[in-house]
């Protein structure tokens, strides 16, 4: 481990002991170097990284600050981290591989949790999706919105952060197939009009039968399609998810 990352851990810890909460003030760069027996390089260099990271806030003029923790801001970069795998088939496989595996078990714990409002957002959506069937883009800009409102009726944070991401790297994959794919916009309503369906009756295991036969008909489309294209740069894709 190298100095810096030590320098990163003993501030990660006073973060995680409370005695940093979120909010907080860190103490002078001077002070702060000195109550952890580092110099000041390595305490700016630590500070840098954890800013980096959105643990810290660096605030010019006023200091240093923790911030709020929540996941939605810590888990931010993980969509830029994605990003940098769009060109990279397999990862792009395994991606949708992850949310096979979560987002129908994440849809089913939506049936116990959501509420009517939260319900009425998800018919929303679905009622702009089918006025935005012949505009692809749209279209595909309602399904994300869709799908976002649904896991964030579970109430956790970190599951629709993580989902987020991967739906986010998906999109342009999701807009081309629909442009190649003149079925795909027919097939996409008929599948989240049952998860639809599904939620209103609150019925947790159909909620995750017709999420999971979405999610699974999409990485198909995926799959045949990445095979199809290969690596080309406006290929990658599958619509509807």
């Amino acid at each position: 481990m190298s100095l810096t990352d030590r320098a990163i851990g003993q501030i990660r810890e006073l973060i995680r002991s409370g005695a940093l909460p979120p909010g907080s003030k860190l103490p002078p760069e001077a002070e702060l170097a000195a109550q952890l027996g580092l110099s000041r390089n390595l305490a700016r260099e630590a500070v840098k990284a954890l800013a980096v990271a959105r643990i810290l806030e660096v605030r010019r003029g006023d200091g240093t600050y923790v911030t709020s923790l929540q996941p939605s801001l810590l888990l931010e970069g993980l969509g830029g981290a994605m990003e940098l795998l769009e060109s990279d088939t397999a990862a792009l496989k395994d991606l949708m591989e992850v949310r096979r595996l979560l987002e129908p078990v994440a849809t089913a714990l939506a049936a116990t949790r959501i509420s009517d409002e939260q319900l009425a957002e998800v018919k929303t959506h679905l009622d702009a999706m089918r006025e935005a069937r012949d505009d692809v883009e749209l279209l595909n800009l309602h399904d994300a919105a869709f799908h976002r409102a649904v896991i964030a009726a579970t109430g956790n944070d970190t599951l629709l952060s993580l989902l987020e991401a991967i739906s986010g790297h998906t999109l342009r994959a999701r807009i081309w197939r629909g442009l190649v794919d003149t079925q795909a916009a027919a097939g996409t309503l008929i599948e989240h009009e049952a998860i639809y369906t599904a939620l209103s009756q609150r019925d947790s295991t159909l909620s995750q039968a017709a999420a999971l036969l979405h999610v699974s008909n999409t990485e198909r489309g995926l799959r045949q399609h990445l095979g199809v294209a290969g690596r080309a740069e406006d290929a990658p894709g599958t619509a509807g998810a």
